[in-house]
């Protein structure tokens, strides 16, 4: 049972025509829109897309082109942004994230946005993977051989979901544990990327109370201070700034006592 989802994620992905001819490549973020009718609308926006954000903000230091993309889905993943998700699942493939990866987010992304939105992301990535010719053999399977826990620091989760969750809702406490022994160790995305993916929901869905546990996860995992400075800079952008502004206090607190 604890597979099922996991595996209907990925039977949706795989689920498709026969690729077609690559598309023309576009010079701005949209499925549906060209730069005409950006320009009919807002020529500002149009100038503010080109120059500043697929200019000079994938352009910036600190954080890869790949990881740039992997925060961008993750963020338009969890608002049901789909509008722009083609150009950025392209996008991800060019930069280096492979068809296993994009896979995974979609999957961890339905436990921390929300099913019916990993399901708006499947009916993209498939006409994408189809595109690229990319089948089932290229993604990870339903039920993996997990990556191994740290058993001392997953005991004293398991304690405080219990102690703050376990009189309101046990069967929330029972599948925060599946979440955390199955999906979390999928070994389809290195443990950094899952965190980052978890962090870059969390900001852009103004989930700033979950923030300091996983950003310390992230962290633990490889994520650097430059790192997480840069994603808040990205995810501006992406997400919004009142969202980033929201969390700048609490990312201080976690790179303050990681310092202290």
């Amino acid at each position: 049972m604890k597979h099922l989802a996991t595996t209907a994620l990925l039977a949706a992905l795989t689920t498709s025509a026969p690729a077609s001819a690559q598309e023309e490549r576009r010079s701005l973020p949209a499925a549906s829109i060209t730069a005409a009718d950006i320009d009919a609308v807002s020529p500002a926006l149009g100038k503010y897309t080109q120059d500043t954000v697929l200019g000079e903000l994938w352009s910036r230091r600190d954080l890869s082109p790949r990881d740039r993309s992997v925060v961008t889905v993750a963020a338009l993943i969890a608002r049901n942004q789909t509008v722009e998700l083609p150009f950025y699942f392209e996008r991800a493939l060019d930069n280096g994230v492979t068809a296993a990866e994009l896979s995974e987010i979609v999957t961890h992304l339905a436990f921390y946005s929300g099913f019916p939105n990993a399901m708006s992301a499947v009916v993209v990535a498939k006409d994408v993977f189809a595109r690229r010719g990319i089948g089932v053999d290229q993604l990870p399977p339903a039920s993996p051989d997990l990556l191994p826990q740290d058993e001392a620091a997953e005991a004293a989760r398991e304690k405080t979901v219990r102690d703050t969750v376990g009189s309101v809702s046990q069967g929330v406490v029972d599948y925060t544990d599946m979440l955390f022994d199955d999906v979390w160790q999928r070994p389809g995305l290195a443990p950094r990327d899952r965190s980052l993916v978890t962090v870059s929901a969390l900001i852009v869905s103004g989930q700033s109370a979950q923030v300091t546990f996983h950003l310390n996860r992230a962290m633990d995992s490889g994520l650097t201070k430059a790192q997480a400075s840069e994603m808040l800079t990205h995810l501006a952008f992406y997400g919004g700034w009142p969202n980033v502004f929201s969390v700048v206090p609490v990312v201080k607190e976690v790179l303050a006592k990681r310092e202290g």
